[in-house]
């Protein structure tokens, strides 16, 4: 049974930095593309990041320069460090399978301050 949880958001002012965390389990890790998604209020699920598993990233321009995803195969977890935050970023952060195969975790808030 695959299990995602994701922890490390909060509530910082514009400028600011946050660093997520996503632990996964019940899968063969190391072999999938992981991302990051988010989903602001009244909006869609969108993709914010993804990493293969040799290390190759994506990010789409609303995103790019600020922030970076990265992982640790040892210890199944996927990190995202997120720079300069804009009130924009505000959202539920999620971590999933690229494309988005494994049953949703809670989520963690990331609420931005203008």
């Amino acid at each position: 049974q695959v299990q995602l949880m994701e922890s490390g958001g909060g509530l910082v002012q514009a400028g600011g930095s946050l660093r997520l965390s996503c632990a996964a389990s019940g899968m063969i890790f190391s072999i999938n593309r992981m991302g990051w998604y988010r989903q602001a209020p009244g909006k869609q699920r969108e993709l914010v990041a993804v990493i293969s598993s040799e290390g190759d990233t994506y990010y789409p321009d609303s995103v790019k320069g600020r922030f970076t995803v990265s992982r640790d195969n040892a210890k199944n977890m996927v990190y995202l460090q997120m720079n300069s935050l804009k009130p924009g970023d505000t959202g539920v952060y999620y971590c999933n399978a690229w494309p988005a195969t494994a049953p949703w975790g809670q989520g963690t808030q990331v609420t931005v301050s203008s």
